[in-house]
């Protein structure tokens, strides 16, 4: 039995149907998604579409990712509030927008999913761990701390939410970190995903595929899909988190997020504080990238 596990498309469309095409020669039994397939990225209708064709046509299955949850929130909370409270999630906003102001199909993706091989073993699938949807595991995180993230331990539990891709085995679990399809945050911008198999003679075991993709569209596709202009300041951010693959919008929100929700800086100026204090001029961007 052969399982693809992508995790963490964030609305890339060109990463997206790459890995798609890689998955598809691959030809896995089933095709599992470990959630955020919108928000943070530039084409969120684009992608939950292609998904809901392949989940129609292939029977491919997702769990939902705290993305999802933070475009649910919009329609539960509203997207009606002062200016320094809408700032933040802007972009946020913005994918609600694009998928029409409908949810539903966000709503209905589980927190987790199980399937079994045919020896009755028990492969898991949900997005940062058994603790919640943001509490993730890391290649840093302790054998001690994961027993706790993975309860009731199954054979295999597939996750993603960080961003960072591993196999890890601890006791008899095989702990599967899909990466990210659309925002790599290790160093490493290629796109992937993971392969896992099981056999009878060999039970299961996993590998982590990644190569290249066309990088500079999915980085026009935010001004192409207007993702720049109609999804604030903080879509910086998100342009240099998909150039260099590290995280950005982490350490923005420890420093700059209390002050920009009390007004007493904008979100423009904060932006452009991160960037400096990061030592990287805006200037320098492109160049570095494509050095």
């Amino acid at each position: 039995m052969k399982f693809a596990v992508l995790g963490d498309i964030h609305a890339s469309l060109v990463a997206f149907q790459a890995v798609i095409e890689h998955v598809d020669a691959w030809h896995p039994d089933q095709v599992l998604l470990v959630g955020d397939v919108v928000n943070r990225g530039p084409r969120p209708a684009e992608c939950l579409d292609l998904f809901q064709e392949r989940q129609a046509s292939q029977g491919w299955l997702t769990v939902r990712g705290n993305h999802e949850d933070y475009v649910i929130s919009q329609a539960v909370n509203g997207c009606d509030r002062s200016d320094a409270e809408a700032a933040v999630p802007q972009a946020t906003i913005w994918t609600y927008e694009q998928l029409g102001r409908d949810v539903s199909a966000l709503q209905a993706m589980p927190f987790q999913r199980s399937l079994q091989a045919p020896d009755g073993s028990e492969l898991r699938l949900t997005h940062g761990s058994m603790a919640g949807p943001r509490i993730g595991i890391y290649p840093f995180t302790s054998n001690t701390e994961l027993r706790s993230l993975i309860r009731p331990a199954p054979a295999v539990i597939c996750v993603g939410h960080t961003h960072r891709a591993l196999i890890r085995q601890v006791d008899r679990t095989l702990v599967v970190n899909a990466g990210s399809v659309g925002l790599p945050f290790d160093g490493d911008t290629r796109t992937g995903y993971a392969q896992i198999t099981w056999s009878a003679q060999a039970g299961w075991r996993a590998r982590l595929v990644r190569f290249h993709y066309d990088i500079l569209q999915a980085e026009r596709d935010f001004e192409q899909a207007g993702y720049l202009e109609g999804g604030g300041p903080l879509v910086r951010l998100v342009e240099i988190e998909l150039r260099t693959a590290s995280s950005q919008l982490y350490n923005w929100a420890i420093r700059y997020q209390d002050l920009a929700l009390q007004g007493k800086i904008s979100m423009a100026e904060s932006v452009a504080r991160h960037i400096s204090e990061d030592g990287m001029d805006p200037h320098e961007w492109s160049a570095n990238y494509l050095d």
